[in-house]
């Protein structure tokens, strides 16, 4: 990579106009750049570090990363240093703890740096990317099974405000693996966090010993907002240089873009630029886009960048501009689930809403297992159903229902309650694949149309199978937990109509269904 040369003599500048936000207006100025790196030295003689974000004739406005409490216009100064933003990096940062712009501050070693880059890191050439492939284990059932990560994706996670997306983030980290064997690594990007998420992050790697494969960026929610804007490019500048240069494996975790997103909307407002959709600047999915798109494989390397980022739906709308431009850039999403999460299940994911457009290129034989594409179909297929007839249920009750339907409606439940909610119990994906074909034999044989060709070789003996009337036995349990969940939907759509629904009605759905 070029390295650029700062000149041997900077010009120091007395000459600011005004503070705004977390920026400042410095006039006079002569040969400033966009994203030059500013030296800028308070009244009481310490010194802080800011960017240039637009230059006009010769002014300039200048982002601080510290803030700008204290600035006094009449006697601080700056000095434009003449490069652009840059990040040392080296293998040593693996098992670190450093701040939002990638300064230690775990109190160990110094680090030594083999090379020092620009955070905004080179585009890649569309004709090197090579196309992502392979699988990798996060040990989480309903990704693994359902909406593989696959390596050079970009996966992200669409959360909540009360959701667990941080603890499925920890725990996607200790248990991430690559079954072939490779070098891993990975880089976690946190934005906006408070102490204790910091603290649990950092404690839950250590007790696991994953601190040791993790370089962990922590930007805290009272951290300067501009330091935000750098914490995700400085992570996958690192993350760059470990997988191209170091040719590693690397998976980049960065949680929560909705704060980076808030950082970038302040910054904007502070610029009095023209605002788009709900206040955000208008430029939003192109920023998005240089994060998103710097994930990928290049052809003639070993390495990868996969990237798992966590987007918060602001009063869970998906239809936000951040989920909603995020789901444009990405390959798919991973949607946590608030009424999983109220019935204590972990991790929430709500399977149906979920998607992974690049799964088919890391599953498979040699990679997986030649049934994976199959059963992930039959067991989405019938998971639909049984949500569909729970609706159903509600209205019509389930005495209404042919015991086929039924089964389908235990099958919903168990699936919820084995397959999804696996708790903080790594799973293989060997142990997937056999518990979701264990699974189906809850539902007849002849329902299972997407998995004929591999039944005779996966599908559980009788002795392992459980038997017909054992799952009539313990049918009446499941039943029960079902209808638990599903009498205070039934109550309150009851109240909200006032009315019992008809006998032609009722005629009118049997019939239907």
């Amino acid at each position: 990579m070029a390295r650029f040369i700062a000149p041997l003599t900077t010009t120091r500048y007395s000459t600011l106009e005004s503070v705004a936000g977390p920026l400042i207006i410095v006039s006079g100025v002569s040969e400033a750049a966009y994203d030059e790196v500013v030296e800028i030295t308070m009244p009481d003689g310490t010194i802080r570090s800011g960017q240039v974000l637009e230059v006009s004739g010769d002014n300039a406005v200048v982002q601080i990363y510290e803030g700008t409490s204290g600035i006094d216009v009449d006697v601080t100064s700056v000095r434009f240093m003449g490069e652009v933003a840059r990040i040392n990096v080296s293998v040593e940062l693996l098992g670190r703890v450093l701040d939002g712009t990638g300064k230690p501050i775990d109190g160990g070693q110094p680090i030594m740096p083999e090379e020092r880059r620009d955070i905004n890191g080179a585009p890649i050439n569309p004709m090197r990317r090579d196309e992502p492939s392979d699988f990798i284990e996060t040990g989480v059932s309903a990704i693994d099974g359902l909406n593989t990560l696959v390596r050079g994706q970009k996966l992200p996670i669409f959360t909540a405000s009360g959701l667990p997306a941080n603890e499925l983030a920890a725990l996607i980290v200790r248990q991430a693996r690559v079954l072939s064997g490779e070098e891993f690594a990975i880089v976690f990007g946190a934005m906006g966090i408070t102490n204790r998420e910091a603290s649990y992050f950092i404690s839950s790697f250590e007790e696991s010993g994953a601190l040791d494969r993790v370089v962990f960026f922590r930007n805290l929610a009272d951290d300067p907002t501009v330091e935000r804007i750098l914490t995700p490019r400085c992570a996958l500048t690192v993350a760059e240089y470990l997988a191209f240069s170091c040719e590693m494996q690397v998976l980049v975790v960065l949680s929560d873009m909705t704060n980076y997103c808030e950082a970038l909307r302040e910054i904007s407002t502070a610029r009095e630029e023209v605002p788009g959709r709900r206040g955000y600047p208008g430029y939003l999915y192109t920023d998005l886009s240089t994060i998103y798109e710097r994930a990928g494989r290049i052809k003639g390397s070993k390495g990868s960048i996969t990237q798992l980022p966590i987007v918060s739906m602001p009063d869970d709308d998906i239809t936000h501009p951040i989920p909603d431009l995020t789901g444009y850039i990405t390959e798919g999403q991973i949607v946590l689930s608030r009424g999983l999460h109220r019935r204590g299940l972990f991790p929430p994911v709500d399977a149906l809403p979920c998607l992974s457009r690049l799964m088919n290129s890391g599953i498979g034989p040699g990679k997986t297992r030649e049934d994976h594409s199959a059963l992930a179909n039959q067991l989405y297929s019938a998971y639909a159903h049984g949500c569909e007839l729970r609706r159903l249920v509600a209205i019509i009750g389930e005495e209404a229902l042919s015991s086929s339907d039924r089964s389908f409606l235990r099958f919903a439940s168990a699936f919820e309650d084995e397959f999804i909610a696996q708790g903080a119990t790594g799973r293989t994906i060997e142990e997937t694949l056999d518990l979701g074909w264990k699974l189906l034999t809850i539902l007849p044989i002849e329902e299972l149309k997407r998995v004929q060709n591999f039944i005779d070789k996966y599908y559980p003996k009788q002795d392992e199978a459980p038997e017909a009337d054992a799952a009539a036995d313990t049918s009446e349990s499941k039943e029960q937990r079902a209808a638990r969940h599903l009498g205070e939907r039934a109550q309150s759509a009851a109240r909200a109509e006032d009315k019992v629904v008809s006998p032609e009605a009722k005629t009118i759905i049997n019939r239907g269904g």
